[in-house]
């Protein structure tokens, strides 16, 4: 038996599947409400996972799939449904994992974003983190901030991405979209080339490395919105893995600028709800002078404190947003412990809130 690589994509559509997994050894499976479920028929050889990867990777990353051992890119599948995919090479052969990407975007308040977000994305300038561990949705909220600036501001955006998963359509904004190693060499060369383009938002899919780090906030600096995103986990580890990014002799220096620079850190996860569908629980921390002062002066431990307090501005600790959805109904009390911070702090909250209630 031989699988159609189009009639599995069938499959994940009509099983809502989130993930589609080619392996050797074992039948093509999908992720579906979490489960990994196989499909009935023969495990896959590494010759027939091996064509099965190389029919679909573009030409231009068949030499890093050869050289790195990986490589990530997108493609499109009938209208508008737009899968990212990475190809490996592994224990026993060739495989890869493709992610069907939401056909629609979402709006900030369907992501349950404050409107202060709205605020923040019609400045003309700063730094606005979207952070999280791989699969909570990142990718998901800054194509909605980027589709947010393209519908109510205007100006030039430009992406740079690996790869370009949402695309986007010329509305108010003119929108140039540019994908690392098919344009461009590195995210640092793109911000570099960005900044001769005349941008007015730029959006960074990673940054993943120091190159990138000082690109990303000199451009904040120099009077652009910047959008990034970095695989860390609350606020204050954000800061302080900018910070821990730079030799020791430029940390005072990167303190100063963040202090001034950075508007916003938005921390994500990605939760399954009561009704097996998922949603995402943020931590958010908008900057303040108070902020900015704990962040230039290495006390980045305050920080949490006066998330806690900023509730009325907008910003709120992972564990309140966390409590917000058990109270609501919208997630498990099993689900909340596996992502709060502080479990001894949320079974006190929870035990009082469910007395007040």
């Amino acid at each position: 038996m031989a699988y159609e690589m189009n009639q599995l994509l069938e499959a994940m559509i009509e099983n809502g599947a989130s993930d589609l997994h080619i392996r050797v050894g074992r039948s093509p499976s999908l992720r579906v409400n979490g489960e990994i479920i196989s499909i009935d028929g023969p495990a896959l050889t590494e010759a027939e996972a091996k064509t099965m990867v190389m029919a679909i990777v573009p030409p231009g990353q068949v030499a890093r799939l050869a050289a790195d051992g990986g490589c990530d890119f997108a493609f499109s599948f009938r209208d508008k449904i737009r899968l990212r995919v990475n190809a490996f090479r592994g224990l026993g052969g060739h495989g890869m994992v493709l992610r069907l990407l939401p056909s629609a975007m979402f709006t900030l308040e369907q992501l349950r974003l404050p409107p202060v977000i709205k605020d923040i994305l019609t400045r003309s300038r700063g730094l606005v983190l979207v952070t999280g561990p791989t699969g909570s949705g990142k990718s998901t909220t800054l194509a909605s901030m980027i589709n947010w600036i393209n519908e109510n501001e205007q100006g030039h955006i430009i992406t740079i991405e690996d790869p370009i998963e949402y695309t986007h359509a010329h509305k108010n904004c003119l929108i140039t979209q540019r994908e690392v190693g098919a344009d461009l060499p590195s995210f640092a060369e793109g911000v570099r080339s960005a900044l001769r383009q005349d941008p007015d938002v730029i959006l960074i899919g990673e940054m993943r490395d120091l190159e990138t780090i000082e690109a990303a906030v000199t451009a904040a600096e120099t009077g652009h919105l910047v959008l990034g995103t970095l695989h860390t986990s609350g606020a204050t580890r954000t800061v302080d893995r900018i910070i821990d990014a730079f030799p020791a002799s430029a940390r005072d220096q990167i303190r100063a600028q963040l202090s001034t620079s950075l508007s916003a850190v938005i921390s994500q996860c990605l939760l399954h709800t009561t009704d097996d569908k998922r949603v995402a629980a943020f931590e958010i921390m908008l900057r303040t002078d108070a902020i900015g002062a704990k962040i230039r002066e290495g006390k980045t431990y305050q920080l949490l404190t006066d998330i806690e307090t900023g509730g009325a501005r907008g910003m709120r600790t992972l564990d309140s947003d966390l409590l917000a959805l058990f109270f609501q109904g919208t997630v498990s009390e099993e689900v909340v412990f596996n992502y709060c911070q502080s479990p001894e702090a949320m079974r006190e909250r929870m035990r009082g809130g469910a007395a007040a209630r």
